[in-house]
């Protein structure tokens, strides 16, 4: 590298944004690492000199912008973006009050565009960048008790593959992570997971399905300090992919579901087909 590029990291008090900021350090960049407490930050990847720890609220503008003034003061530039910082909301729709599904998308989805918003006008003025947003394999393949969660993140896929397309033109690329199931405090940190916060008699397995969830806890396959550690190697690629699947159980998944989708628009080609108006 010529010069040592600049991170921003959402998310990075705790789980996954912790060790993409640590692996980002060790890696020769600056980083500027953000939580909702900068405090946060400190405590969980350590001082170090090419670390700034700013308070970022991914639902707060002001704070936003903030940050991203901080990043310019200090190092001049912003060449990397991570959205990481997001929740999940679990349950069964039904069982979701509007309240809690409006909440995950705020988070999940317009939060990250909130913050690649800001960076962008910074980015074009460079004309080079690289906006990165971690979804989910939630995001390719959805399934029952995660409908709120699976619609945050299916919405940041469709948004990252039309944004994708449009700042080209500046320089800017853009890459789509779908990690599978990591070994970090996802399912126990009471910010991280929020469970229904209705009852309904017919959905009479909740609560041990939510006590299922719970038993994953520290049996996810995934170590995320090598998903931190390839995602650099990623990043450093003369041209990094538009999407990294990441994990085995997300590869299978993916792979899955893309057989899935083959083998349903080919399943009724007589009355999918032939639809256009009569000459």
């Amino acid at each position: 590298m010529t010069y040592s590029k600049v991170w921003l990291i959402t998310g990075a008090g705790r789980g996954m944004g912790v060790d993409i900021a640590q692996a980002g350090l060790a890696a020769g960049y600056r980083v500027l690492a953000t939580a909702r407490a900068a405090a946060n930050v400190i405590a969980a990847v350590g001082e170090h000199d090419d670390l700034l720890a700013v308070s970022l609220d991914i639902t707060d503008t002001d704070s936003i912008d903030a940050a991203v003034e901080a990043a310019i003061d200090r190092f001049g530039r912003i060449d990397v973006l991570v959205n990481n910082a997001g929740n999940f909301q679990a349950g069964y729709f039904e069982e979701m009050s509007p309240e809690q599904f409006r909440a995950q998308m705020e988070t999940n989805f317009f939060g990250p565009l909130h913050v690649t918003r800001a960076v962008l006008r910074v980015m074009r003025g460079q004309r080079s960048g690289h906006i990165v947003t971690i979804t989910s394999t939630a995001g390719i393949v959805s399934r029952g008790f995660g409908s709120a969660y699976g619609a945050s993140k299916f919405a940041l896929e469709g948004w990252t593959e039309s944004l994708r397309e449009e700042v080209a033109q500046f320089g800017i690329r853009v890459t789509a992570v779908e990690p599978g199931f990591f070994r970090t405090q996802l399912l126990v940190e009471r910010s991280s997971t929020l469970w229904p916060a209705l009852s309904i008699d017919d959905y009479a397995d909740t609560a041990a399905t939510i006590d299922g969830w719970k038993s994953m806890n520290g049996k996810q396959s995934g170590d995320p300090a090598k998903l931190a550690a390839s995602l650099v190697k990623i990043l450093e690629l003369d041209d990094p992919p538009p999407r990294w699947v990441a994990g085995a159980d997300a590869v299978r998944a993916v792979k899955g579901k893309g057989q899935t989708l083959i083998e349903q628009a080919d399943a009724h080609l007589d009355l999918s087909t032939g639809l256009d108006h009569d000459a």
